[in-house]
């Protein structure tokens, strides 16, 4: 290298920028009291729900050994697969009509991801003190003091993560024998596995990676926008009230100053960390602990509530009325998305409702197919497979018809238990000269002896020989 040439320097660019650890400042209102109204409500129903017993057995239990799911008292087996589709299909229907009229308040009030980060969070206040107090903790050298704080926050987080897991699991094997399991140390490797992959994406999730997860991991932040229209609420800062920002010292000023006194609180206690000021973002969740900060302080320097609120970009622009934004709510987007979901909702409701709780499954015997015995009839040999779905036992009648003289040869009186399913081998019988030769089709039929509506009917085919 000629020492006259210029030394050029190596510039080492980052493609992904480094995180900021966010302290989320907590915040007291009527939307922090509504999110944790969420929290209370949605753990009561996923921790309290596996302990609920009905007729007998855990009312909602997916046993997958079993391959039955119950649900207060409604049994599903696999052929009932197309419920579950469905079920998944008004979620999401019901998803898009919220995020339509009201933005991400899924994310904001009811995500596991949101609610989880909340208790976690309760947690690390309870613990490690304020905003403040966690910042300074995370600036200090590592003392005892640090050591035990730290210390016991990931315990108590670990304790929860793990409850979780374990109520979790609950859901597929029966709660009160896995509770028995755990309690004498002898989980079995699946529950043990399960437990503890549960418990550790809870523990990764709402405590270590938090708003990365609504960032950056979850799809629905980027294609929210594609339900978003000028007339779906959001959270807004009314940007023509509060600009230009800062505190207006002399009144007799003649520049004027807006209602935002840039105490940056609303970024303080935003749990993505972001500036609603800036407008849109897909960060945002629509918690609304923004609005809730920006009350406070409008409180403390006598201004109107509403700096930040809820609105929509049309009501903003055209200073409207909240008189006017509802009369936007009902827009031909919500009518499509809530006249769909009704539909499916409907299809839904009275496909379980007029569902019979018995089916039958028609399998015949390829080792016999058609068979001529002693006295010139014609046999064949069916496995019929019966279920029962209802929660009560049942006396069922079976029968057979489509031929003349066809009858059966063996016990047609069948019991099941509730929500049971039983294989029963049935021979049928043909007298001669009553079918030529070939294929011929026949019913069988399975009704309730104590109950007529009980009722199923299945088409099979009876085989003469040549």
């Amino acid at each position: 290298m000629n020492a006259s040439e210029p030394v050029v320097k190596e510039a080492v660019i980052k493609m992904y920028a480094a995180r900021e650890e966010i302290h989320p400042r907590e915040v007291k209102g009527c939307y922090a009291t509504l999110r944790w109204a969420c929290v209370w409500l949605t753990q009561a129903l996923f921790y309290g729900l596996p302990w609920l017993q009905l007729h007998g057995r855990q009312a909602v239990l997916f046993d997958l050994g079993a391959r039955k799911f119950h649900l207060f008292g409604l049994v599903l087996w696999p052929q009932d697969f197309i419920y579950l589709a469905a079920l998944l299909i008004v979620c999401a229907y019901g998803l898009f009509l919220v995020t339509a009229v009201a933005g991400r308040v899924w994310c904001g009030y009811a995500c596991p991801q949101t609610v989880y980060t909340e208790v976690f969070l309760w947690i690390e206040r309870r613990i490690e003190g304020n905003r403040s107090a966690r910042i300074r903790l995370d600036r200090q050298p590592w003392t005892p003091e640090k050591l035990g704080k730290r210390g016991t926050k990931h315990l108590a987080w670990g304790l929860v993560a793990l409850w979780t897991g374990f109520t979790f699991v609950g859901y597929f094997t029966p709660v009160r024998a896995l509770a028995h399991e755990a309690l004498g140390f002898s989980l079995g490797p699946w529950e043990l596995f399960w437990v503890l992959f549960y418990g550790f994406a809870t523990y990764g999730n709402a405590g270590w990676m938090r708003e990365q997860v609504c960032k950056y991991m979850c799809p629905y932040a980027r294609f929210q926008s594609a339900m978003f229209d000028r007339d779906t609420l959001i959270v807004s800062y009314d940007v023509a009230r509060g600009e230009p920002r800062g505190v207006d010292k002399n009144a007799a000023k003649t520049e004027r100053k807006g209602d935002c006194i840039d105490c940056s609180m609303c970024v303080q206690v935003c749990p993505t960390g972001i500036d609603i000021r800036k407008g849109l973002q897909y960060e945002c969740i629509g918690c609304a602990a923004c609005i809730d900060a920006c009350d406070s302080v409008m409180d403390k320097v006598g201004k109107p509530h509403g700096l930040i609120r809820y609105a929509t970009e049309n009501a903003l622009a055209g200073r409207w009325s909240a008189a006017q934004v509802r009369q936007r709510i009902l827009r031909p987007r919500v009518i499509g998305y809530g006249l769909v979901f009704v539909a499916i909702a409907g299809a839904l409701s009275a496909s379980l409702a007029l569902r019979t709780p018995l089916k039958l499954d028609v399998i015949r015997d390829r080792g016999a197919m058609g068979r001529e015995i002693e006295d010139g009839t014609i046999e064949n040999v069916y496995r019929l497979q019966v279920m029962n779905t209802a929660e009560r036992a049942h006396l069922y009648h079976v029968e057979v018809d489509g031929i003349d003289s066809a009858a059966i040869a063996d016990e047609d009186v069948v019991e099941l238990g509730g929500a049971s399913t039983r294989l029963v081998p049935v021979r049928v019988r043909v007298k001669p000269g009553q079918a030529g030769s070939g294929s011929h089709p026949i019913r069988f039929t399975v009704s309730a002896l104590d109950d007529p509506s009980l009722r199923v009917t299945e088409k099979a085919v009876f085989i003469v020989p040549k």
